[in-house]
């Protein structure tokens, strides 16, 4: 429907098939009769035969193009005062928007004809495409007024001497108007001067004349202003003035419309009104989206600054803190991943580590894969599946640590990991950290974009929760929670698909602090193909709107929860949910302008949007010690994985509009973690 109404803004807006200047008339083929090139300016089509009428000797009919316009009032108030009838030769495009103004002229005595209804060049135009023109401004002109009018100007023509073959067969298809040329063209609209204005208009030898101006398309104020003086001076010299339709010995250019006209051109008028609101709307929504877009980018960088520069000066902590650590790793079908997993959990530098697994029921050799580890600090427990917050419940109360660090079966850490990840939890306030996902398989376009996203968007955000104190989510591939944390608001539940945001939204609830630890860096097997993409950012979408919904209450409480109510879920509503909704305004406008106003600026805007994107993103690959050349791939991103983002949120939305209930979505693993630092074999 929105596609629907852009192209009937466009359309309407004179923007397809030809431009705003007069462009050549192309296809020369055939013969303008003779008669006709040497006849006057005003053109019975019906008897093709028959040259043109002239105006008789001391009358002017004054004539005016491309309104009606802000301008067109003008000039109306002029004639009426001086008390001199014109016609005027209106755009329908302009008829939908000033209606009023075209009633007034049949009110006042004035002549209307049809100008086509976007100013296109008829030579240029296919024959449907001229009859469209056509008929629809007439349809405009039965709604306003309850006429309909026999009197055409082809745009961009001017005296009928100068008629080209394919102008000629375009008149010729018109029929059966009276087409109308002139005899003196201003040409007002180059803006020479009043004087020249007055002098283009004055016949010569008391000859009789069609003058042409125009009340639209552009400034009109010397227009309006040569208007005057040329009544005066024409005055002055015994000339008087006339309509076309006198000039060519007809009483009125007007014919009533059937009931039917009207009705088809109040349904024209609503549907260009409709379009070019709807246009309007879509422009302000471009700029409010774009504002916001920047703002967002503007003070992640600022925050992450600020957070980077408090770690700093924190310095080297001389004695680690080094409580008992307790990790569970849930399983399901992870037989590809969970030995290089397990093993680099084995390989940590962080002592006395209690690693335990739970086999949540898999169907392929995972538990034999985690038992040919042989590893001794390595306990293995399996149950029937009951889903991963089970399993991962199962693995807390088999445990014995103080601090628990929850992983994903396909999370590889790094020797440093442990430590760097549980530091925080020295400070009493701190119940959770989250640690930093890196991807580990990053070949091929794919791979590039989800190594960008998550240094970009899941680095940078994680700094600034961390820094406003209402971290909303610890993710499962790395983070580690304090025991009495987890006891007191009840273990991981399933009430949610993002077990991960629904947890660490209660912890904060609870009054706990939760922080970001980037130098805790774990590698994780991204989705591998677009299929397996979309599901995984479905369930995450659909999961944290779940997690946002049940937590909803932490809007009006206070403390902790009130800053993950008052911060964090009104910005993930707005630029997890909202922004991604409407985000696809900003494509939208962008083909619009690009298709319809051939413009640069957008392609500037565009450009700059991603400049700033550019900026962003070398910060976080800095902060995050990363190298910078995939980067490359951050433009393409633009036109391939943005939109499936948007359109994974669509569909969460329309799924928790429509009450859909998801299951669970397992990712089929590869095994490949070629971008881990550490060993995965």
């Amino acid at each position: 429907m929105v596609f629907c109404l852009l192209i009937v803004a466009g359309a309407t807006g004179g923007q397809i098939g030809e431009g705003a200047h007069a462009p050549a008339s192309r296809a020369q083929h055939g013969t303008v009769p003779q008669d006709i090139l040497s006849g006057g300016p005003i053109v019975d089509t019906a008897p093709l035969a028959r040259s043109g009428l002239r105006v008789p000797d001391k009358r002017v009919a004054l004539t005016f193009d491309d309104g009606p316009t802000r301008w067109t009032a003008q000039i109306l108030d002029v004639l009426k005062r001086e008390h001199v009838p014109a016609t005027f030769f209106v755009l329908g495009s302009r008829v939908v928007q000033r209606p009023d103004l075209v009633r007034r002229m049949r009110a006042e005595g004035h002549d209307v004809g049809v100008h086509t209804f976007t100013h296109v060049n008829i030579a240029n135009v296919a024959r449907w495409r001229l009859d469209m023109e056509l008929a629809q401004t007439q349809l405009a002109i039965a709604a306003a007024t309850g006429y309909t009018t026999d009197l055409m100007r082809p745009p961009f023509s001017s005296k009928v001497a100068n008629l080209s073959p394919s102008d000629w067969s375009a008149v010729s298809h018109s029929s059966p108007y009276r087409v109308v040329f002139t005899d003196l063209d201003t040409e007002d609209w180059r803006r020479r001067g009043v004087a020249s204005i007055v002098a283009a208009g004055t016949p010569t030898g008391g000859r009789g004349a069609v003058v042409m101006m125009h009340d639209g398309g552009g400034e009109r104020d010397q227009t309006v202003e040569a208007l005057e003086q040329l009544i005066v001076k024409l005055r002055s010299e015994g000339y008087r003035f006339t309509t076309i339709s006198q000039a060519a010995g007809v009483s009125t250019s007007w014919n009533p419309a059937s009931p039917s006209q009207q009705v088809r051109g109040q349904v024209v008028i609503a549907t260009v009104k409709t379009a070019h609101v709807t246009v309007d709307l879509l422009r302000l929504a471009f700029i409010v989206l774009a504002v916001l877009a920047v703002l967002r980018i503007l003070i992640m960088l600022f925050l992450a600054r600020r957070h980077h520069r408090t770690l700093l000066s924190k310095g080297v902590v001389e004695t680690p803190f080094l409580p008992t650590a307790s990790v569970v790793v849930p399983a399901y079908n992870e037989e590809l991943g969970i030995a290089a997993a397990v093993r680099s959990l084995a390989m940590s530098d962080y002592p006395d580590l209690e690693i335990i697994v739970v086999d949540d029921g898999s169907t392929d050799g995972t538990a034999e894969a985690v038992r040919d580890l042989g590893l001794p600090s390595v306990r293995l427990i399996i149950q029937p599946n009951a889903g991963k917050p089970t399993a991962l419940n199962t693995g807390i109360a088999a445990s014995t640590g103080e601090i628990l660090v929850l992983v994903d079966g396909d999370t590889v850490f790094e020797p440093a990991a442990m430590a760097a990840l549980i530091a925080p939890l020295v400070d009493k306030r701190v119940g959770a950290v989250s640690g930093n996902t890196k991807v580990g398989n990053r070949r091929g376009l794919l791979g590039r974009w989800q190594h960008i996203e998550y240094v970009i968007g899941f680095n940078l955000d994680r700094r600034m929760f961390d820094l406003l104190q209402c971290m909303p989510t610890v993710p499962g591939a790395i983070g580690a929670f304090r025991r009495e944390a987890l006891e007191r608001v009840g273990g991981l539940s399933d009430d949610t698909l993002a077990e991960d945001t629904d947890l660490t939204m209660g912890i904060c609830r609870a009054g706990w602090r939760v922080v970001y630890a980037p130098e805790a860096r774990a590698w994780t097997e991204a989705p591998s193909t677009l299929g397996q993409l979309w599901r995984q950012r479905y369930r995450w979408c659909y999961g944290t709107m779940q997690a946002m919904w049940k937590h909803r209450r932490a809007a009006i409480e206070s403390g902790a929860s009130g800053k993950l109510g008052r911060r964090a879920l009104p910005y993930l509503l707005a630029f997890q949910v909202l922004l991604p909704l409407l985000a696809p305004v900003i494509d939208v406008v962008a083909i619009y302008s690009l298709v319809f106003n051939a413009s640069p600026q957008i392609a500037y805007v565009w450009l700059a949007f991603l400049a700033l994107q550019y900026v962003s993103a070398v910060y976080a690959f800095v902060l995050d010690r990363e190298k910078l050349a995939p980067l490359w791939s951050l433009a393409l991103q633009q036109f391939v994985y943005r939109q499936l983002m948007y359109l994974v949120v669509v569909q969460s939305v329309a799924s928790a509009l429509y009450g859909v209930r998801l299951r669970w979505h397992k990712l089929r693993r590869t095994g490949d973690m070629e971008a881990a630092p550490v060993s995965t074999r």
